[in-house]
């Protein structure tokens, strides 16, 4: 049992920027534009979560909190420029997105280098630690599973997909969001402003980012490098497309890529549970592109099969209707 809730507890730790940043990704989607820039957003949010931190520890009380806004606020920012590139420039989407990647790489080390004079910043004390959520955590079986050993904002994963799938699905709004990403001249007959339902999607998706960029970094480092987010954009696209842009099967799809990237840190123990000892024989670089392999195998496995927005990455031009 110890075993089992370890793993859980580390899956869920894994799992939430993942789950958070393709939530952001599926806000984009169904308002009808590809956001492959959340790894850039991703970045962006963990620098600006780890710089603050760095700088406030000492001074202000519950920073961790106050610096995940930060991340919430330039994880938005940064959005704003990919919004106007694809809706008011027609941009293309995918080269605009791409474009973020490569800026909030380069920005966020020049920005290192300006503030804490090397290409890390400083490394932070107070980041979030784990603990023991009251009362939940005495319930046998799903307290030790859940809610012992944990850090609070993996708790956000879950509010934040039910929230969505509130919004999405049971309110007149996301109705109307979920239309433009399906047919924006059709909601745009109705009255209903395309551009701002697509610039709430980009920038929403922006915000997600740069929150899930903060807990990461806050929960699995001491600072921030330019490997620290490593592809977790990338993952959380595949897990928004293996989850076929809904919230809850988003969610399962985020926790099966965070399984797949904590099994390096338990695979002798799992190999010695099931007497499977050619398991801790492999190479540990095996399991750290284990995430990556099962991306790329499970997007072959969903071409062709997916269930996308039908105008997602389609430039939007009213003069067509």
């Amino acid at each position: 049992m110890d075993l089992i809730s370890s793993i859980m507890q580390s899956t869920l730790i894994y799992s939430a920027p993942i789950v958070i940043a393709a939530i952001g990704g599926l806000y984009s989607e169904r308002s009808g534009v590809v956001n492959v820039g959340i790894e850039g957003m991703m970045m962006v949010g963990g620098f600006a979560a780890a710089a603050s931190l760095s700088l406030m520890e000492a001074t202000v009380p519950h920073a961790r909190w106050i610096c995940l806004i930060f991340a919430i606020l330039l994880g938005t920012l940064v959005s704003v420029i990919h919004a106007y590139l694809s809706i008011n420039l027609r941009a293309d989407q995918t080269i605009s997105g791409t474009a973020i990647n490569i800026f909030a790489g380069g920005l966020t080390i020049y920005l290192c280098g300006i503030i804490f004079g090397q290409q890390r910043t400083k490394a932070f004390m107070r980041g979030f630690v784990k603990s023991n959520v009251p009362v939940l955590s005495d319930v046998p079986i799903i307290g030790d599973l859940f809610f012992k050993r944990i850090y609070s904002p993996v708790y956000l994963m879950f509010l934040i997909v039910i929230l969505t799938y509130l919004l999405l699905y049971k309110t007149p709004f996301g109705l109307r969001l979920r239309a433009t990403g399906e047919n924006p001249h059709a909601v745009d007959s109705l009255g209903i402003g395309v551009y701002k339902m697509r610039y709430f999607g980009v920038l929403t998706s922006g915000a997600l980012a740069g929150l899930a960029g903060g807990i990461m970094v806050l929960t699995q480092d001491t600072q921030f490098t330019e490997t620290s987010i490593h592809g977790t954009g990338f993952i959380a696209l595949a897990a928004l497309i293996f989850g076929k842009w809904k919230p809850f099967t988003t969610l399962f799809a985020g926790l099966f890529f965070g399984f797949a990237q904590i099994l390096a840190l338990y695979s002798d123990s799992i190999a010695n549970r099931l007497h499977m000892e050619f398991l801790s024989k492999l190479p540990d670089e095996f399991y750290l592109m284990l995430p990556y392999i099962i991306t790329v195998f499970a997007l072959v496995l969903l071409s062709g099969k997916g269930v996308g927005p039908k105008a997602s990455g389609q430039i939007y031009d009213k003069s067509q209707r």
